[in-house]
């Protein structure tokens, strides 16, 4: 197993930080599916959804079935090359550890992008949160008919950027002002106290696999690319 191509840190080397929430699905209509009524996720159509990743090189090992609830291994360098993905009929997910940002890069941004390109009849929805220091959140929504929104920073300070427009999401969803308040979501509050995640859980509805348990992801060791390894040396070790 080539595990330290690219890498200057030491497998065994302590994680500076910490993964929160960590999830990029793609949902496939219909839209109002109930999340437990999906098929079973398919191990190996997660690997080539996986493999697909510009950042990722190569699938080295499958490690096994993981709940949805099961956050990324994040305590030593070896562990940030773990990555979960589903494929639940229509519906793909993954979890890695290069979502991770601290307001430089927006790496959940630039993947959604390439997603939409390559499925525009989904929604895609993401939300990462990293812990650093300080906590740093990223949430981004883009919908079939072009409505999207892409809020980016530090939930306990200013500045936080958003870019699109989330009164168009929350439009095109018809989401009414009692759903909004039933999930904590005032949008008069200033950007940085936006319950951005919730929205995106909006976004997902009856379909958001991410509060089952019983849902399952599939656990891959990857061989990252060196732009992906690069970018997560500058993060997660100082």
């Amino acid at each position: 197993m080539p595990d330290t191509k690219y890498w200057t840190s030491a497998p065994d080397r302590i994680v500076r930080g910490s993964m929160g929430l960590c999830h990029l699905t793609v949902a496939q209509p219909p839209f109002n599916v109930d999340a437990r009524s999906l098929p079973a996720n398919d191990p190996d159509q997660a690997h080539l959804f996986v493999a697909s990743f510009g950042g990722i090189e190569e699938v080295l090992e499958d490690l096994g079935p993981r709940s949805v609830q099961t956050p990324l291994p994040s305590s030593v360098r070896s562990d940030l090359d773990i990555v979960h993905s589903a494929v639940w009929g229509g519906m793909r997910a993954i979890s890695t550890p290069v979502f991770a940002d601290d307001g430089n890069g927006n790496p959940l941004l630039a993947e959604s992008e390439r997603m939409r390109e390559r499925f525009p009849a989904a929604r895609i929805v993401g939300h990462v949160t990293y812990y650093g220091g300080m906590e740093h959140t990223e949430t981004v929504v883009m919908l079939p008919d072009g409505a999207m929104f892409h809020a980016s920073g530090w939930p306990a300070d200013e500045p936080f950027v958003v870019l699109g427009d989330p009164h168009a999401v929350i439009a095109s969803l018809g989401l009414s002002s009692w759903m909004l308040a039933a999930a904590d979501i005032d949008m008069d509050q200033p950007l940085h106290e936006i319950e951005w995640a919730s929205l995106a859980g909006l976004a997902l509805g009856h379909s958001d696999p991410w509060g089952w348990e019983e849902m399952q992801t599939t656990a891959f060791r990857v061989q990252h690319s060196d732009l992906s390894v690069c970018s997560m040396e500058g993060l997660y070790f100082v």
